[in-house]
């Protein structure tokens, strides 16, 4: 059985998406989507509750999922969702840059420095039973994610594909 069709389209300089899927019998129906940049332009959907009982299921859906997937591609080369898909410009964050936070006071000693100064300032005469050891600061901010360096030291971007291909294939040495 066949679970979906996937394509991915130039078209006017720019790549399209089709995916075309089949919920399977509980839920009877083929849908197919059309995307450009990760936005949906069309999308749709037919039903096949009407054929559960044919006793070649498999193939005739099959072959419905073919037949849409391509209409879907017909339609868009036949310039249906120009003015739509072309209507907006994508912006795709794959290759997106995650800035390091920079770093935080630490809540946690101001208090105890506060109540350390605070107690042995007191009129009442209390004193601390303990002190906290002090810590020292880190001045240094969280170390930047790493990136690939080619041999010139300059940073290359990474994009997310390698970066998951690079993950699986790291357990396998």
């Amino acid at each position: 059985m066949v679970l979906g069709f996937n394509h991915n389209l130039m078209y006017k300089g720019e790549v399209f998406h089709v995916q075309t899927e089949d919920s399977g019998v509980a839920n009877p129906h083929i849908i197919t989507l059309l995307y450009r940049g990760g936005v949906i332009i069309s999308s749709k959907k037919t039903g096949y509750s009407d054929i559960l009982k044919m006793d070649n299921l498999e193939v005739v859906v099959e072959e419905l999922m073919k037949e849409q997937h391509k209409e879907m591609m017909r339609r868009l080369k036949a310039g249906e969702f120009d003015e739509k898909a072309f209507s907006f410009k994508p912006q795709l964050i794959e290759n997106y840059e995650i800035q390091s936070p920079a770093p935080e006071a630490n809540p946690i000693a101001d208090i105890f420095s506060a109540t350390a100064h605070s107690a042995s300032s007191s009129k009442g005469g209390i004193s601390l039973l303990f002190e906290l050891p002090a810590q020292p600061e880190n001045k240094d901010p969280a170390p930047p994610l790493k990136t690939h360096t080619s041999s010139n030291a300059t940073a290359e971007v990474v994009n997310l594909d390698e970066a998951i291909l690079s993950f699986f294939d790291s357990g396998k040495k």
